[in-house]
Order: structure tokens, then C-alpha cells, then sequence
């Protein structure tokens, strides 16, 4: 047994009050201990009354600290609210529409042929009142559909009495006849082509393990010696490195300079660097970027168009007609933004050697800012499907794939044998790819060779930069098609070609995309003959979500913003399909992303190494500081001339449709239907304020 000194020191505790004026501001407060002769005394009389008030203290304590913390979370959230509708009413009162220019004037768009949605949103505000009107007269229909049976009584000219009544039925009647039978057609429709792409998505994914178990990838046959080790008889052909660039004064610097430190011998490389900017200091920078490097030793060049046609196939157009470029084998493409390892030749030029069928080498991207944002965050899940699932499938099984436009490496013969680059369309990386596929030049794709870039942090940017990547394929389907019917390739790859890599992946998934979650589900609310079943509007869709984000696990938490914004851009998807396969006046819109010039961990190590190091390049500072001011004053004239936030009608427009409808399906009862509408019309309207991505002060 223990002795009594310890039992009478384990008695003993700290007495300590807690001061609490609100769920921020407490403070602790240590009492005075009583003597020991004084805590013995008074330890037996009031065991009892202790053991009697312990529970019930503890327990007001605990409900006492709860209610702070949940008014604590009530404030939070009401603060939140407040700091919304601030914003909201901000960017409605001083944003601009997504019809005006910079300059306040409306722009030719293709907003006529979102006609359809004004007049479906006015039909559905009307519809929803006529609706209302008829559930508090007790015609209440809580079954999606109704039969014909019903009409009867509907009908029947002593069944009911009024106006109102006569007209009701009479629009039943020709929602039954008229209205239900194509809507449920297009439904039908949309439902087919939905499977028939979770199809496609599944065999992807499947394909994707098959790699993984496998371990299946490209393996070069030699593997190129270090630089450093002093064996120089390794496979160092003539390299071309070209990096397109215009008016990117924000990426130019770090682009520059990770092109200049790749690890190869220098006097079989050269690099282009093939500025189109029609900004004076932008040229400046730039040239005076290019000297210093030329001057540190690299074997560096710069080029300047007068005639800038063509965008950037122009420009790369114009770079391989130079005299010089007849001496390399190879070339390799770098835009404004990437940021290439020091191996990154060494671990794709090997694997040309011996290898006189390859004509590209393909790395994945990796991305400084994918955590910046929730947009960046959506497009990383996008992004990392695309690369570890579409691009590793296709190059693994059928050796094409579509050129990413950068971060790659051709063969320059199957660059000339292809037609070389054409200025026909917006994606000229996607069109040289299918002419090389044309041409039996096969291509791999390196999934653990990666190139760092830059994702839009605006959505105004990434809206812009899907535009161009939706419409193009449909301008190069057009274009190509008679090519790859007239072609010598197999059938299985004419076939691949039209119906998978065109049809169903750049075609119908916009187009259902669009037109089944934000016009048939929102009309068969008002139309409750045509129905969607909830395994279409929710089990399938999570499903598919669920399979493209696994090669991006740690965004798993993000799984339902991904479903409903996905759907949001749909719209811009769609109308950037229907621009480029009927050449209307936005399909050869062709718009530089924003960059905002993120560095990666490895270029702040590298600065802080300069900056320990004398200048290895002999800089001089007075230049520097010239070029600075120079931006800083370009930076207040762009700071006078404020960019408003966007309001984009089309998303608003939506939004209240799928908000009216989901109003209606409560009427209705239908559960799943009412909570994807209400989600997807707030997701809408949050994109429609453009209160998504980096907001613009």
C-alpha cells in the first residue's frame, strides 16, 4: 500500500479558472492553493458535495464551451456571407460582361447562338409559376411521368371547373404529344453517348493498370554517358532547341535559362530563341537575356519576325527555314513557360538511337502551381488523367498519340515529311502529329521524364486557353478527314483516328456533356413525360469523376467541385466545338495564356547560389536596373489602364435555369434531381461572377 504522503500529493492539483468574453479571447487564471492541514480538513467534508457536483460542472463546462465554439463557427460563416455577397455585388456592379472588350464596346461573339438558352431560362421562370400555381390547387404530380389514363380525367369536361384548370390540362396534352417524345429522344441520345464514353474512360484506366502491373515503358537501347564523367563517345547528335515566345515577360527569364543549362555538348546544340512580341520592352528584355547567356558561352540566338503571320506555327515555320537548321537531326520545343531538367536530352534523344521508325518523344508536364488555386487544383486532375492515362495508353498500345506543342522532341525528317507546320488551324501541335501518324512515323510517350510549367491561375485565361484546344480539333477533323480516309495506315488505325481520337473524345463528350446536364435535365423538370434516371445523373457521372482522379490521389477530397465544374465549362467546350467545326467567328481565335512566372523549389536553390557566386555571366548592374525601372513603369501604365473582373452571361443565364429547375424538381419529390441542380446552378453562378481562380483587383 502506498504511503499516505503520496496518496495526499496525488490529491493535489492546480486549481485553474478559465476567463472566457468570446470563443477567441480566453485566458487562464491559476488560483491559490490552499495549505495541506487545510486541503486534509476539508478533503473528507466534502467528498460527498464534490462527488455530487462533478458530473453535472463537467458537463456545463463541456456544453458551455460547445455553444462558444458553435457561435464562433455562426460568426465565421456569416462573415464569410458577408465577404460573398461584397464580391458578388462588386463584380456585378463593376465587372464586364463576357461581350465587351477592354475598351467597353460589345464584340461579335457567338452569343446568338446562346439565343436559345435566354428564351429557355424565360420559359422556365414562366413554367415555374405555372407550376406553383398548379401544386397549391392540389394537382400535384410526384411521379416523373404521367400517363394517359390521367389526362382523361384532365380532360373529361365535368372533371373540373375554372379557367385555370382548362389551360393546365391543356398543356399536358401537348407536353404529352408534342413536347416529351423528341426531349426524350435527345435524353436517349445523350444517355448512349454518355456510356459509350465511361466505356472508352474505363478501357483507358484499365489499359493504365495493365501498364502499371506490367511495368511497361519505353526503354532507350543505349543510354547516353554523363558530360561530366569525360566519355564523349556516346549518341550526341545535332540538337535543335527552339523556344516560341510573345510578349511573356513574366516566364522569359527562368525559360531562358533552364533551355541554356541543359547537359550537352555545345557545339552540337543550338537554341532559338523566336520572340513575336509586339511589345518594344518585351523585345528588350528578352534580346538582352539572350546576349548575357551568349556571352556566359552558350550557343544561343535570337530572331525577331517582321511579318508575324501565322502564330506560333508561323514562327516555328519560319525558325526551320533558316540555312542552318539543314545541319541538325533533331529539334526540341520548349514554350515560354517551361522549365526542362539539365538530363532532359540525354533521357529522350536516346532513345532515336537505332530507332529510325521514332519521330517524337513526348514528356509529361509537372506544374509549379497546381496547389495555387482551386482552378489550378480542377486542372491538375484534368491534367494528370491526361498524361498518365490518355497519353501513356495511346503511346504504350498504338504509338501515336496528339503532340502537346512543347516539351517534346522530333525527328526533323518527320517534321519535312509531314508537311512540316501548317497555320491552318489553332492546334498546329495536334495537326503535324496526325500527318506524322499518317506517314507510318510512330512516337512514344515518357511518363517519368518530366518538364516544369505554368497552369492559368485566372479563369478568364484558362477559359480562353480551352477555347482555343476545343475548336481546333474540329477545324483539323475537317481538314484531315479525306486525308485519312484517302491514307495507307490500317483500317484499325483509320478507325481509331475518326471515331475514337476525333469523334467520341473531341466531339461528342462536349456535346453531350453540355446538352445533357444543362438543357435535357433542366427541361424534364418541366417536361416530367421525359425522364433521366437517377443512375445517369449521379451514379455513372461520380463513377467516371472517381476514375479520372486517380492519378491525382491527394485531390480526392476535391471529387465533387471536379464533377460540377466540369459540367460548368462544358458550355464553353461546346461552343468552342460547334465554333471550329462550323467555322464561325471565334474558331481561329487564338489568345497567348497568362502567365504569371511561378518558380519552381529548384530555380529559388539556383538563385540563392547566384547570389552567393560572383556573376558568372559579368552583368553588368547599371543594365539591370535600367530594365527594371523600365518594367516598373510599364506596370503603372498597365496599373492605370485596371482590368475589370469578367461577368459571364451564358454561365449566369444558366445558372438561374438549372436553380428554376431544381425548384420545380422539389415540387416534384425528386431527391437526387433537386440536389444536382441546386449544386450544378450555384457552381454556374459562382463561374459566372468569376469568383473561381485568381481574382483581378
Amino acid at each position: 500500500m502506498a504511503p499516505n504522503w503520496m496518496m495526499k500529493k496525488a490529491h493535489r492539483v492546480t486549481p485553474v479558472m478559465v476567463k472566457m468574453e468570446n470563443p477567441n479571447n480566453w485566458s487562464m487564471v491559476e488560483l491559490e492553493v490552499p495549505s495541506e492541514e487545510a486541503f486534509l480538513n476539508d478533503t473528507v467534508s466534502s467528498n460527498k458535495r464534490r462527488a455530487h457536483n462533478k458530473n453535472a460542472r463537467q458537463l456545463t463546462w463541456v456544453l458551455l464551451l460547445k455553444a462558444h465554439r458553435a457561435a464562433g463557427c455562426i460568426t465565421s460563416i456569416a462573415s464569410t456571407t458577408f465577404s460573398l455577397t461584397y464580391a458578388v455585388r462588386r463584380r456585378v456592379t463593376s465587372g464586364r460582361t463576357d461581350t465587351e472588350t477592354d475598351t467597353g464596346k460589345p464584340v461579335g461573339t457567338s452569343t446568338r447562338f446562346y439565343t436559345c438558352i435566354k428564351a429557355c431560362l424565360w420559359l422556365s421562370v414562366l413554367l415555374l409559376g405555372f407550376e406553383i400555381a398548379a401544386y397549391y390547387k392540389g394537382w400535384q404530380f410526384r411521379a416523373p411521368d404521367l400517363h394517359l389514363q390521367y389526362l382523361y380525367t384532365l380532360t373529361y369536361p365535368f372533371a373540373f371547373k375554372g379557367f385555370f384548370d382548362w389551360i393546365y390540362s391543356k398543356w399536358v396534352l401537348i407536353r404529352v404529344e408534342f413536347l416529351a417524345p423528341p426531349l426524350q429522344i435527345l435524353a436517349n441520345t445523350c444517355v448512349y453517348m454518355f456510356l459509350v464514353q465511361s466505356l472508352d474512360r474505363f478501357v483507358l484506366c484499365l489499359g493504365c493498370f495493365l501498364i502499371r502491373v506490367m511495368k511497361m515503358k519505353p526503354v532507350a537501347k543505349q543510354t547516353l554517358p554523363d558530360l561530366e564523367s569525360g566519355n564523349g563517345d556516346g549518341f550526341f547528335p545535332m540538337v535543335l532547341v527552339q523556344i516560341p515566345m510573345c510578349n511573356e515577360k513574366e516566364v522569359y527569364q527562368q525559360s531562358i535559362g533552364a533551355v541554356c543549362s541543359l547537359k550537352w555538348p555545345k557545339s552540337k546544340i543550338l537554341i532559338q530563341v523566336l520572340d513575336d512580341s509586339d511589345d518594344p520592352t518585351a523585345q528588350l528584355l528578352i534580346k538582352d537575356e539572350v546576349r548575357k547567356w551568349k556571352k556566359d558561352g552558350a550557343n544561343i540566338v535570337y530572331r525577331h519576325r517582321v511579318i508575324r503571320d501565322g502564330y506560333k506555327a508561323g514562327n516555328l515555320k519560319s525558325a526551320m527555314n533558316c540555312s542552318y537548321a539543314k545541319d541538325y537531326e533533331f529539334v526540341a520545343i520548349f514554350d515560354a513557360d517551361f522549365q526542362p531538367s539539365p538530363d532532359f536530352l540525354t533521357r529522350t534523344v536516346s532513345h532515336f538511337k537505332d530507332n529510325e521508325e521514332l519521330g517524337l518523344v513526348q514528356a509529361r508536364w509537372s506544374f509549379v502551381n497546381k496547389d495555387e488555386n482551386l482552378l489550378t487544383r480542377l486542372q491538375y486532375i484534368n491534367l494528370a488523367f491526361h498524361f498518365e492515362v490518355e497519353q501513356q495508353v495511346n503511346g504504350i498500345f498504338l504509338n501515336f498519340f496528339g503532340f502537346n506543342g512543347t516539351a517534346g522532341v522530333w525527328r526533323i525528317k518527320a517534321l519535312e515529311e509531314s508537311g512540316g507546320w501548317l497555320e491552318r488551324t489553332t492546334v498546329e501541335d495536334m495537326d503535324i502529329a496526325v500527318r506524322a501518324h499518317l506517314h507510318g512515323w510512330k512516337m512514344i510517350f515518357l511518363n517519368d521524364v518530366e518538364c516544369q510549367c505554368e497552369l492559368p491561375e485566372s479563369y478568364e485565361a484558362y477559359r480562353k486557353q480551352q477555347h482555343r484546344w476545343h475548336s481546333g480539333p474540329m477545324q483539323l477533323f475537317r481538314l484531315c478527314l479525306p486525308a485519312i480516309i484517302k491514307s495507307k495506315i490500317s483500317i484499325w488505325k483509320k478507325l481509331n483516328l475518326i471515331f475514337l481520337f476525333f469523334l467520341l473524345r473531341k466531339l461528342i463528350l462536349p456535346f453531350y456533356s453540355f446538352t445533357l446536364f444543362c438543357i435535357v435535365l433542366p427541361m424534364t423538370m418541366f417536361i416530367p413525360e421525359a425522364t433521366l434516371p437517377s443512375l445517369i445523373i449521379c451514379y455513372v457521372p461520380v463513377t467516371i469523376s472517381f476514375l479520372n482522379i486517380l492519378p491525382a490521389p491527394k485531390s480526392f477530397p476535391f471529387i465533387v467541385p471536379y464533377l460540377l465544374f466540369e459540367n460548368t465549362m462544358s458550355v464553353t467546350k461546346f461552343n468552342a466545338m460547334i465554333s471550329g467545326l462550323f467555322q464561325l467567328g471565334s474558331a481561329y481565335e487564338w489568345v497567348v495564356t497568362k502567365k504569371s512566372g511561378r518558380s519552381s523549389e529548384g530555380d529559388l536553390i539556383s538563385l540563392l547560389e547566384k547570389e552567393r557566386k560572383p556573376n558568372p555571366r559579368g552583368v553588368s548592374e547599371p543594365d539591370l536596373e535600367e530594365l527594371q525601372k523600365k518594367m516598373k513603369q510599364e506596370e503603372m501604365k498597365a496599373y492605370r489602364k485596371k482590368k475589370h473582373n469578367r461577368v459571364y452571361t451564358k454561365e449566369l443565364m444558366l445558372a438561374f435555369l438549372l436553380l428554376t429547375a431544381a425548384a420545380r424538381s422539389l415540387l416534384a419529390a425528386q431527391g437526387i434531381h433537386f440536389y444536382f441542380l441546386l449544386f450544378q446552378g450555384i457552381a454556374f453562378f459562382l463561374v459566372g461572377l468569376d469568383l473561381i481562380g485568381q481574382q483581378v483587383e
